[in-house]
């Protein structure tokens, strides 16, 4: 009775299927009898249905975190249950008395495998409760940088790309959870229509309760999924307003101190355009060009300063401690501004002036043309240092502004002094009018240095200010000495620092000019007479010099 119900209801199913699918079903031969027509039905009717199931199962086959996480959990209840049921066998085996050899090999047996299970549940044992719960946490959103300057809006847009990732990798998760469940949806419409086609077949009962289960199982891990997305699609959505806002602010801001200075900088460009059309031929222009650059680049790193940082006072906190270790690793570089804060204040050495550096007995003479914090630029000229020591000219010298602490440094041109003393030697004979000679070269010396006199007589009247001066007298001077090969007239007068020796070539031309105009006057300078079988003629004898009847073959 129930076979015949059976085949009754699987030929109704079997109609129904042929009408809803029309060319699907194998068309029937006339001389087929209904009960071989309907078997052959069934048959590629549940041949076409595995096949489908078993694409279902090779795509989930593929690759699915939910899946996987999904079989470890049933695997570990699976084992869980098989555990349990050891446990309880062996725990009724050991306390039983008397037991058979079956019953021993069972109990060995039993245990050796209890071991077995408790090692795979300590492997397994995170999916024993709750196994999607890392899952379902949404990834961490960090701390929200905090844009104080230009530079941190490219740490912020990094953040922001962060922030789409773990978005995007949680959202992709949810979408392979729905696909998940939309398989295993249609794996179980598959065997709902296997199962109506082989009622008798419990494989199939079996995978359909798997299945039915596992869906139980992940739709409720989908809704909370769904909601924890939602919540945390908000939180981004406002982290990223917020981060929007910062940038657009610092934007802005930065925008504004970019007018700022570059309204600084139009004003700087004026007015030095301004000063080096008028005022470009003065002295004072170097001075007030540098005033100028200082007081620029002072005005920006302010303005730099006030809009960056918030606590001024952390500054100071941080660069005090710094200072420390930095003035003993550093100390020639301290040593040098604190240099260039005594050049600046004091007044010592000033851009233009003419100036004698002496290091490892060596001298440089030139003009110092540049002074910034940590050393003096010098241009060395021609002067009488290089005529009579260096032998060359022309060089950039660098001077360190910690010299001034260890070093002797000479200033040609100190507080508007530019004149200095100079002198001329020359040597004329014992038997010149050496009366003569004298008044020739102060003649000489008070002709050419006479506006150069008059100069620094001012200045030195000037200078008693500041300083305490006893000696003022700057008219040309004339010394004369009696030397070993003759008497030696020295003219000492003042001249220009800067071309010195260009006023004592003039001066030298000048006098040798005159003196070689003067019958009763001789330059002196050392000779050597060598007599061959001569008398040797006393020093009042005017013929070894020259006069007289001597042979000159006679001495050479």
């Amino acid at each position: 009775m129930k076979r015949g119900y059976r085949l009754a209801l699987a030929f109704l199913l079997s109609m129904t299927f042929l009408s809803a699918e029309g060319n699907n079903s194998q068309p029937v031969h006339e001389a087929s009898t209904p009960s071989v027509v309907h078997n052959d039905f069934v048959r590629s009717r549940l041949e076409k249905l595995r096949s489908e199931y078993d694409a279902l199962e090779k795509e989930e086959g593929t690759g699915n975190v939910w899946s996987k996480i999904y079989s470890n959990y049933t695997t570990y209840q699976d084992l869980r249950k098989r555990f349990e049921a050891l446990s309880k066998r062996i725990y009724i085996l050991t306390n039983t008395k008397n037991l058979t050899l079956d019953e021993e090999k069972e109990l060995r047996s039993a245990q050796m495998e209890h071991e077995t299970l408790q090692g795979k549940l300590q492997l397994l044992r995170e999916y024993q409760d709750n196994p999607f719960q890392k899952l379902l946490e949404p990834p961490a959103i960090e701390e929200t940088p905090v844009i104080g300057n230009p530079f941190a809006i490219i740490n912020a847009i990094s953040y922001k790309k962060k922030l789409k990732s773990d978005q995007a990798a949680y959202h992709a998760l949810h979408q392979d959870l729905l696909s998940v469940i939309d398989r295993l949806n249609r794996k179980q419409q598959l065997l709902k229509k296997m199962i109506s086609l082989d009622l008798g077949n419990k494989a199939l009962h079996s995978k359909a309760s798997a299945i039915e289960k596992e869906i139980e199982t992940l739709k409720p891990v989908e809704e909370i999924l769904k909601t924890t997305e939602g919540v945390y699609d908000k939180k981004i959505e406002e982290v990223r307003i917020k981060v929007d806002t910062d940038i657009r602010r610092e934007i802005s801001k930065a925008l504004l101190i970019a007018i700022v200075i570059v309204g600084f900088l139009l004003l700087f460009l004026a007015v030095k355009f301004l000063i080096q059309r008028y005022m470009s031929k003065k002295e004072s222009f170097y001075l007030i060009n540098k005033a100028l650059n200082f007081i620029f680049l002072n005005v920006i790193v302010l303005v730099l300063l006030f809009a960056y940082i918030e606590n001024v006072s952390y500054l100071v906190t941080i660069l005090g401690f710094a200072s420390a270790g930095i003035a003993i690793a550093m100390k020639d570089w301290f040593m040098s501004i604190l240099g260039w804060f005594v050049i600046v204040i004091g007044g010592s050495v000033h851009v233009g002036d003419r100036v004698k550096f002496v290091r490892d007995g060596v001298q440089y003479v030139g003009d110092i043309v540049d002074i910034s914090p940590l050393r003096m630029t010098m241009q060395e000229d021609i002067t009488l240092t290089s005529y009579m020591y260096n032998r060359r000219s022309g060089r950039i010298i660098f001077i360190p502004n910690n010299y001034v602490f260890t070093d002797m440094l000479a200033n040609y041109s100190h507080a508007g002094l530019k004149t200095v003393w100079d002198g001329i030697d020359f040597t004329i004979t014992y038997d010149s009018n050496a009366h003569k000679a004298v008044a020739i070269a102060k003649e000489v010396v008070k002709k050419y240095s006479k506006g150069y006199t008059d100069i620094t007589r001012k200045q030195l009247n000037k200078l008693r200010k500041s300083y305490h001066l006893k000696n003022t007298n700057v008219e040309p001077r004339i010394y004369s000495f009696i030397e070993p090969y003759g008497v030696k007239i020295s003219a000492w007068y003042m001249t220009n620092a800067f071309a010195t020796l260009t006023l004592r070539s003039t001066i030298s031309m000048e006098i040798l000019d005159r003196i070689s105009q003067e019958s009763d006057i001789e330059l002196a300078y050392p000779t050597q007479a060598l007599y061959v079988n001569q008398h040797i003629p006393k020093p009042s004898d005017p013929a070894p010099l020259g006069g007289g009847d001597a042979d000159p073959r006679d001495y050479v």
